[in-house]
């Protein structure tokens, strides 16, 4: 038997299928490469591994596994030993958005006092994000919590998000209110999967006043949500990220207080109030300097999104 092919056995069997092991291989290799070698395996043993679909360890590729497992599970382990020491390495996974405008600052304080440190990053939505730590291929997941965190996981809470909607900048829609006293809400709601917590929050806040609007559109990333409403497709859901950049042809829309409705104005006019408005969007974004208008979710949400 080639090592090598075992190798790759083991991820495909750890992981639960091809694709899931070449995401997981602590090296680069296309999926096809993969397949292929995982075939040339079963030719030279004469027997199927796995089913492909859905992925299930045939009984000699249960065997295989359980033979094999030992020598890699450990593999790391000696070879950290070898080298004098544990390696400094840290998985995790987070949004794009998380990725890519938050946590480079934090990961070049990280260096700077952990110079070694190898760093596996993986981007990903909330469920996703809970299923890579309950089996182990993240070490830290930076999401919003929601409920019950998965079993063996440890929750910290950094801060507390509010809920947006994200509207046209042409659009003439001028409160809330508008929305919620129609018999039927006719734009699009343009959100994240509807097992997100932002959806099934907003959802719950919705069901208290007895108003039905669901998801028309359903799209992986925040960025996405604000590009559709950029382009004529409805009203967007999101959270306000601070510091967050957003696209000049969107607001965010419709302050709600505790259950009450208030419409927030632009920001940039002048108006009675302004400067006690934006000490209060100051305080529940923690700093962000938002160019449009927010929606707060005090009594409206049960419990405002939690970053972990």
């Amino acid at each position: 038997m080639n090592i090598h092919h075992l190798e790759l056995f083991y991820y495909v069997a750890r992981y639960g299928g091809i694709s899931e092991g070449v995401r997981n291989i602590p090296y680069g290799l296309q999926q096809p490469a993969m397949s292929g070698q995982i075939i040339h395996l079963e030719e030279s043993l004469g027997v199927t591994l796995f089913q492909r679909r859905p992925f299930a360890l045939t009984p000699p590729g249960e065997e295989l596994y359980q033979f094999i497992k030992p020598f890699f599970d450990h593999l790391q382990t000696m070879a950290d030993k070898l080298r004098g020491g544990v390696s400094q390495h840290i998985r995790i996974g987070a949004s794009e958005v998380v990725l890519r405008d938050y946590l480079p600052g934090l990961l070049q304080a990280m260096q700077e006092k952990f110079p070694k440190l190898k760093l596996t990053l993986r981007e990903g939505y909330q469920p996703q994000l809970e299923a890579w730590l309950v089996k182990q291929e993240i070490d830290v997941a930076m999401t919003l919590l929601d409920g019950k965190p998965p079993s063996g996981a440890n929750p910290l809470a950094l801060f507390k998000l509010p809920l947006v909607l994200v509207v046209a900048k042409k659009s003439k829609l001028k409160s809330a209110d508008e929305l919620w006293e129609r018999d039927r809400i006719e734009e699009t709601l343009i959100s994240l999967p509807t097992n997100e917590s932002i959806y099934k929050s907003f959802q719950q806040g919705l069901a208290k006043r007895r108003v039905d609007w669901f998801t028309g559109i359903e799209v992986s990333t925040v960025d996405l949500v604000e590009t559709y409403v950029a382009n004529g497709y409805g009203i967007g859901l999101s959270v306000a990220l601070p510091r967050a950049k957003h696209r000049p042809q969107i607001r965010l829309s419709m302050i709600i207080y505790a259950g009450a409705f208030a419409f927030g104005p632009p920001i940039g006019e002048n108006y009675a109030g302004r400067d006690a408005y934006d000490r209060h969007i100051r305080r529940r974004s923690q700093g962000t300097e938002e160019h449009a208008f927010h929606l707060a979710t005090d009594g409206f949400i049960n419990g405002q999104g939690e970053g972990c």
